[in-house]
């Protein structure tokens, strides 16, 4: 049976470095959107083969004029909300096992937040999010399509958001139990997924309260 897939990876698990084309020019972000060969934290393995057939399709599609939109965090599904798009792949190769991606931040009002929180200091994440066929014995992923790839939160200390989430985050409800989170967590080299979720949660409720 077909499942949504969604697999996640931290700042410096996807290796991510920004590019621009210059003063007031595109933004870029530029990492490893999918890993391959390799037992994931969901329990999952994606053969390379399988990846590079995906990362072609993307570019095929690319190839054809079609816009690979992706968003700020995922939705439960496989559609594209064109409220919540904050970037459009550029293009996708294989450097060794894993799927690559340069990734365009548009100038939506997503993607002008995700700028914002780049050029503030934050470090965020990607996660490639498709579908695919899932062996329950060995975790082995088959007939692997990726939809796209969306920007995730990895919110590190509270003085590496740009100052108008800061203190949207200080006026919110529950905002300062959010910034005692990060606090406590952002020394540490991992943050378990039941944390990483709540800061997930409280950086996006913060973004509908702010109107972005």
């Amino acid at each position: 049976m077909t499942v949504l897939l969604r697999e996640s990876l931290s700042f410096d698990q996807a290796q991510i470095v920004t590019e621009s084309t210059g003063e007031g020019k595109d933004l870029y972000l530029k990492g490893i959107c999918i890993q391959g060969g390799v037992r994931n934290q969901n329990d999952r393995v994606y053969p390379v083969v399988q990846i590079k057939i995906a990362v072609d399709a993307i570019n095929e599609q690319i190839k054809k004029g079609y816009s690979v939109l992706g968003e700020v965090d995922h939705p439960d599904d496989l559609k594209i909300n064109l409220d919540r798009v904050c970037l459009m792949i550029d293009n996708m190769w294989m450097d060794g096992p894993n799927g690559f991606g340069k990734l365009k931040i548009l100038k939506t009002p997503m993607g002008n937040l995700v700028q914002t929180m780049l050029q503030g200091g934050v470090k965020l994440g990607v996660s490639s999010r498709g579908s695919g066929n899932v062996n329950e014995g060995t975790g082995e992923v088959s007939d692997f399509e990726i939809i796209t790839v969306d920007v995730v939160a990895q919110p590190s200390a509270p003085n590496a958001f740009p100052k108008p989430i800061y203190e949207g985050l200080l006026n919110m409800k529950n905002g300062h139990r959010v910034l005692e989170v990060l606090k406590e967590k952002s020394g540490q080299a991992s943050v378990d997924s039941k944390v990483q979720r709540y800061l997930q949660d409280s950086v996006l409720r913060l973004i509908k309260d702010l109107k972005i």
